[in-house]
């Protein structure tokens, strides 16, 4: 009998020991960064904590102090052309020219690369396509919303066809309509192979979108992983459990221990990582235990709470999650 052993997919990003500074101000202080082909990786930390630096250095827009970087398999200090021509940037403020059509911004950038006219023409036409954007297409991309300048904004930089995409807050601005339109473009973008750095002042956003997901802080990573694996860092998660009738709900007090009850709505919070082991063991002891709640629930840490947490823990009241990303 054979046995095959599963590979992890190749790294489409990769940064070991990065550094910048600017003047006396350390940026990135020796960061490591490991993004798999064909996956989202969102990055996010507070202002001035080096996000934007960080998707600059490697796209090839500013130089990196130390650090041994790779980009689609490209050494970025030995062929930065060669990571050029593999990625594509989306930055925080439209690269839309306004005062020409949708469709010319796009032949544009077909002319910028090197497209035979034909061919680009093509590729255009399909992202209008692709991007909801044939029936604006000819009109002045001045005209267009929000959303749709955003979409034209994205479909401008996929006509190179770049299989690795760092997009620099790609939703900020947009309603919330707009925003999920967005969400289902990266998805299928991601579907189809690419791979997306992305950056977010919104912490739903990075919790909806991204497969990993790493806390910028002062520099430095303060932690990596998939939403969930960041949520369990943070304490505060448990199981409740509401009673409707009195004598159940005093029975389950009676011999439960560690808890916290709320007599008037007759719940019990139970400590838990919300795990599928613990929640396993946890329904088997209350079942020992002759407890038979009404509703059960799981509740973990959000992002927010993560975020906070491993960022030096901002104000929570005069600091919106949103605004400590900006």
């Amino acid at each position: 009998m054979t046995t095959t052993t599963a590979t992890a997919p190749p790294l489409a990003i990769e940064a070991r020991g990065l550094r910048k500074a600017f003047g006396d101000k350390t940026v990135l202080d020796g960061i490591d960064l490991a993004v798999p082909a064909g996956s989202v990786f969102s990055l996010l930390g507070p202002n001035g904590a080096g996000k934007t630096t960080a998707v600059k250095i490697l796209s090839t827009l500013v130089t990196a102090d130390a650090g041994e970087l790779f980009v689609g398999g490209h050494d970025l200090a030995a062929d930065p052309q060669a990571v050029r021509a593999a990625i594509g940037v989306t930055g925080q403020f439209s690269a839309v020219d306004g005062l020409i059509t949708g469709e010319e911004n796009m032949h544009l950038m077909a002319d910028l690369h090197h497209l035979p006219r034909r061919e680009g023409r093509r590729a255009a036409a399909a992202l209008l396509d692709r991007f909801d954007l044939t029936e604006a297409a000819r009109k002045p991309a001045a005209t267009y919303s929000g959303g749709m300048r955003r979409r034209l904004d994205i479909a401008m930089t996929l006509v190179g066809s770049p299989r690795i995409l760092f997009l620099d807050e790609p939703t900020t601005g947009l309603d919330p309509r707009s925003r999920h339109t967005m969400w289902r473009m990266i998805r299928d973008l991601v579907a189809d192979g690419a791979t997306v750095f992305l950056t977010t002042q919104y912490l739903d956003e990075a919790d909806e979108l991204a497969d990993r997901i790493a806390v910028l802080s002062e520099g430095r990573i303060a932690a990596t992983g998939s939403a969930d694996e960041l949520k369990r860092l943070v304490p505060g998660g448990h199981v409740r459990l509401r009673f409707t009738d009195p004598v159940g709900y005093r029975a389950a007090v009676a011999v439960l221990r560690d808890v916290t009850t709320d007599d008037e709505a007759l719940t019990v919070r139970i400590p838990s990582d919300g795990t599928q082991r613990e929640l396993r063991s946890l329904l088997d002891w209350l079942d020992a235990a002759g407890v038979e709640a009404d509703e059960l629930s799981v509740h973990t840490p959000d992002l927010d709470d993560v975020f906070f947490a491993l960022t030096g823990g901002a104000d929570k009241s005069t600091t919106r999650p949103e605004e400590a990303l900006r």
